[in-house]
């Protein structure tokens, strides 16, 4: 067992993704890079009025896990355990050969199994009490994605699944390096999942004027940092990250992808959907991230932006980089091509900065035709940019007020 100072570096030596912008890691950052939003009409949302999504493509269940498995899972635990193989595979690790004991899984979710319990509750109010699955609770609870990866993986340490809204990916990060940190386990499972596409919760969405407006074609439809943009558009992911501390990577011969080096959270306590204009608690996140790191607002070479394609997120989150990184930093927002996964966007959106500072390429904004006067930085466009980064931040923010900043690094 190795020894390990509290707040030092956690190597990252497994990636897993399941997105809109692809099945797996090679396939999500050759969409990324391209730029080509997912985002299309989703015919399986019927008739209500709004009807563009980003749905992960070709995900078939039953032939990716098994139909016994499949049809106990919802749809937001299936991606997670996609994901969660992928990332023990990546990381050369064997669960039949592991100490399981040592093995933490830190997995978030805002919303659990929605689109199971939008079904069975029609169900329940159209056929009876008794044509109820049996399944409905394990199916729903949102604990559920933590506890199946552990049963799929033979994981018997620590299982938790924060839920901090759209910031809990980069939480559930936060927390499994504070594990390892701590020496409660020797890998740690981490990252995040999500999948709400039902009628029900995009229209609640609807109702709130969160979702783009339909001015644009569905691929056009999501535009972070745009003058044009009108909203987010929704989408469903798992990113998964295998965390070690980095003396037992090496001990493996496992070189990592890169190194999470700081975590800083606050909460805006401002209201309960939309940002605190000023960023100035969004800005504590960022400044307690950095000092973790034992790293200044000018050694930030590449921003991974929350980036929501909303007119206030946006335009909060403008602010705060101009205000915060001395350095003017490289700036991208993925969502552009994935939509605003909620809970997974910290995790995949880690996962890319990961293979950004791995591949010297940082992504484009997708959609971005012209830069909203407020965003005074250094967006992306048109195509990725070739760029060395030794140091990184990934901006995470929910509702709720939850706010997240990863630090990653090159090694």
């Amino acid at each position: 067992m190795s020894s390990f100072r509290h707040g030092g570096p956690i190597a990252v030596t497994g990636l897993g993704l399941v997105s809109p912008a692809g099945m797996d890691v090679d396939s999500n950052w050759k969409t990324i890079l391209s730029g080509i939003s997912a985002a299309a009409e989703d015919p399986r949302l019927g008739d209500i009025p709004y009807r563009v999504t980003c749905r992960a493509p070709d995900f078939d269940a039953p032939s990716l896990l098994g139909r016994d498995q499949a049809w106990r899972l919802d749809r937001f635990v299936q991606l997670a355990l996609l994901a969660a193989r992928q990332a023990v595979s990546d990381a050369g690790l064997d669960r039949a050969t592991w100490d399981g004991t040592r093995v933490a899984v830190v997995i978030g979710s805002s919303m659990g199994g929605t689109a199971t319990f939008e079904c069975q509750h029609v169900r329940f109010l159209e056929r009876g009490a008794t044509r109820v699955s049996p399944m409905v609770i394990p199916m729903t609870l949102m604990n559920m994605v933590s506890g199946q990866v552990a049963i799929d993986l033979g994981a018997h340490g620590p299982s938790l699944t924060p839920s901090t809204a759209c910031a809990s990916g980069a939480t559930a990060i936060g927390i499994a390096r504070d594990l390892l940190s701590q020496d409660r386990c020797d890998i740690a499972i981490a990252g995040a999942s999500e999948s709400c596409l039902s009628p029900f919760a995009i229209t609640g969405l609807k109702q709130m004027n969160a979702l783009a407006n339909g001015t644009h074609p569905p691929s056009r439809a999501c535009r972070p940092f745009d003058a044009d943009r009108s909203g987010l558009v929704m989408g469903e992911a798992a990113g998964i990250l295998v965390l070690e501390r980095p003396a037992d990577a090496q001990a493996r011969g496992v070189p990592p992808r890169a190194l999470i080096t700081g975590f800083g959270a606050s909460t805006d306590a401002f209201h309960p959907t939309a940002p605190d204009p000023s960023g100035k608690s969004a800005a504590l996140a960022v400044h307690a991230a950095l000092l973790d790191a034992g790293l200044g607002p000018g050694d930030v070479e590449h921003v991974n932006a929350h980036g929501t394609s909303t007119r206030l997120n946006d335009a909060s989150e403008a602010r705060l980089i101009a205000r915060v990184y001395s350095s003017e930093p490289s700036v991208t927002s993925t969502k552009g091509v994935t939509g605003h996964t909620l809970a997974a966007s910290g995790a995949i959106e880690a996962a890319y900065t990961v293979l950004s500072i791995q591949h010297g390429l940082q992504p484009p904004t997708a959609n971005l035709s012209r830069v909203d006067d407020c965003a005074g930085i250094d967006l992306i466009r048109d195509g990725p940019r070739h760029q060395t980064v030794r140091a990184a931040v990934s901006h995470s923010f929910g509702f709720g007020g939850h706010n997240g900043v990863l630090v990653i690094q090159a090694t």
